[in-house]
């Protein structure tokens, strides 16, 4: 779905991705200052193969449409990451870009341990709707993280949580990059709903209570769902384990599973 929010959210993005991009790192000649960094949006056009007017139009917002096809030849021009290359796709078409392997052996691995681990006592289990708003959590979930039941049910978020209560940043070990992981797939998931309005209410409060978030936010960071290691505090013990998602089918309910973490193993996102 091409909306308005989703249009701007695309020519800031394209903006931020082309002025990352360094013309020497694609071969074009650099022989005189630049007065703005990266690529000039001439070039992106003539990289990508289009009209450099019809891409000033994609910078500027315009209700133009963009083909499956066209979107793939900006990502790489720009030099997109797999994560960032889905998010273009989302903005640009309401959907994600084609998967080469949408199922893998990562995945049947996680899924099989996730089944072992559901009934294991001492692991947090929380399940949360698309806004990372909590539905349901167990005792463990309120020792690891905190007793949701007692947030107001406006602020029972995660992503909240973890970004304004000063428990939260005594809690996680590495409590920037956890945090940011959650903001970029916060955005993806807000892409894909651009017309709802719970996204826009948190984004706005986010933006207005958390440095980090607007800053996080304005740098179009994004990334997709993948299974994780989470280090925490627990009752004054240090505290590891895998954190996995399963998605339910035609539900926009995931429950988060705490799975035991191999310390032989590194695991995928670390």
């Amino acid at each position: 779905m091409n909306t308005r929010r989703n249009r701007q959210e695309l020519a800031q993005f394209l903006r931020r991705c082309r002025e990352r991009t360094s013309p020497a790192d694609l071969g074009l000649p650099v022989r005189s200052r630049r007065r703005t960094p990266g690529l000039r949006r001439e070039e992106v056009a003539f990289l990508a193969g289009l009209s450099p007017t019809w891409y000033a139009y994609l910078e500027q917002g315009r209700d133009i449409r963009a083909s499956t096809e066209v979107i793939s030849s900006l990502a790489r021009v720009l030099r997109l990451t797999s994560d960032e290359r889905a998010y273009l796709h989302q903005l640009a078409t309401g959907s994600p870009a084609p998967q080469e392997s949408p199922y893998g052996e990562t995945e049947d691995k996680i899924v099989r341990a996730a089944v072992a681990a559901m009934g294991q006592r001492g692991l947090p289990v929380y399940a949360a709707d698309v806004h990372g708003d909590l539905v349901a959590w167990n005792d463990a979930a309120t020792t690891w993280y905190t007793d949701f039941g007692a947030l107001p049910a406006n602020r029972r978020n995660m992503l909240w949580w973890m970004l304004t209560a000063p428990e939260a940043r005594e809690r996680f070990v590495n409590w920037e990059e956890d945090t940011r992981d959650v903001v970029g797939r916060f955005r993806r998931a807000a892409a894909a709903r651009a017309w709802d309005a719970r996204f826009e209410e948190l984004i706005t409060a986010m933006r207005e209570s958390s440095e980090e978030f607007a800053e996080w936010w304005s740098s179009h960071h994004v990334s997709k769902q993948r299974p994780r290691r989470r280090e925490m505090w627990v009752d004054g013990e240090l505290r590891a384990a895998q954190v996995a998602v399963l998605n339910l089918a035609e539900s926009t309910r995931s429950v988060v599973l705490h799975l035991p973490v191999d310390e032989h193993e590194p695991t995928q996102g670390e």
